[in-house]
């Protein structure tokens, strides 16, 4: 299994971040500070976030045939991701995600998704995906993607981990091909009408919720509370480790690259999550998305440091 690939399905964005006093409200201008443009998009961070921490990772994706597809294209060749999947749309841009991330690390994000929004369920290769060892996918692309995506991967045998972000309701019927769920607390109320908090039974009614539908494992991702983990024999929070944040744009993106890495590797369940808590965490220390991912060894560096 090590020797076979992840295969991400999603989004490739260019960010343009600002960084402000506070998220402006409403009507509301504030005078920023520091303007960075940077690579980003949930595929993208997941695939690139995947292969930092040590996976082989091929990307499905879809961007514009413009100067921010270029760079976006370079900046994947440099990570070293099969970047033979992903197309060019002359018709739409690239997309583009215009965030504020404020002085306690919180974010504010609207997306414009362009070029996503037309990756279509003929783009994404059976036999690309028939020979991964794990496939991820999220929300920025078209549900109708998401879902050839999750059915391809399950009549394979290949375990798929969906990361249901941004929020949005799904079947029942996408739910029960899916092997590893990671809602935010947000995604998971979206889902289940309840919202889980760390320590509460909530935790353990959404997860149940979830796996009724069909959903072999739930990872409830809480912040700085850590993950809950729900599965068949197994109900366990894996704390997160204490940071001092100082951008949670991708954190979630992080994580689940990570995870899919650790669960190719044969790791345990629950430390796959502890290594993708590692990760996540390292990641809120710096600006950016993809800029933010850590690399295997300062993983296993934070980790062995954290015993």
């Amino acid at each position: 299994m090590k020797s076979k690939k992840i295969v991400v399905v999603g989004s490739s964005n260019t960010d343009l971040v600002i960084q402000v006093p506070h998220l402006p409200a409403p009507g509301e201008t504030i005078l920023g500070g520091k303007f960075v443009t940077a690579p980003g998009g949930k595929g993208a961070n997941q695939a690139v976030g995947a292969a930092r921490a040590g996976g082989k990772v091929t990307f499905i994706a879809r961007v514009g045939n413009d100067s921010f597809g270029e760079q976006a294209l370079a900046g994947f060749k440099r990570e070293k991701l099969d970047v033979s999947q992903v197309t060019r749309d002359a018709k739409s841009p690239s997309g583009v995600a215009l965030i504020f991330v404020s002085a306690k690390g919180e974010n504010s994000i609207a997306v414009a998704d362009s070029a996503n929004g037309r990756l279509a369920p003929p783009h994404v290769s059976p036999a690309v995906i028939a020979s991964a060892g794990i496939v991820i996918t999220q929300l920025e692309t078209p549900l109708a993607t998401v879902a050839a995506t999750v059915k391809l991967a399950h009549a394979k045998g290949v375990p798929v981990i969906l990361n249901p972000a941004p929020a949005q309701k799904l079947s029942d019927k996408v739910l029960s091909q899916v092997t590893y769920l990671t809602p935010n607390e947000t995604e998971c109320a979206i889902l289940t009408g309840i919202k889980p908090e760390a320590g509460q039974k909530s935790c353990d009614r959404a997860a149940d919720a979830l796996l009724a539908k069909g959903v072999q494992t739930v990872i409830l991702t809480l912040g700085s509370a850590g993950a809950y983990v729900a599965a068949k024999g197994v109900r366990a929070l894996v704390p997160a480790f204490k940071v001092k944040p100082v951008d949670t744009t991708a954190a979630g993106d992080i994580f689940n690259g990570a995870l899919a890495v650790a669960l190719l590797e044969g790791k345990p369940l629950l430390d796959a999550v502890r290594f993708a808590n590692a990760a996540a965490a390292l990641s809120v220390t710096k600006l950016g998305a993809q800029s933010s991912a850590p690399t295997r060894a300062q993983i296993e560096g934070f980790l062995k440091r954290s015993r």
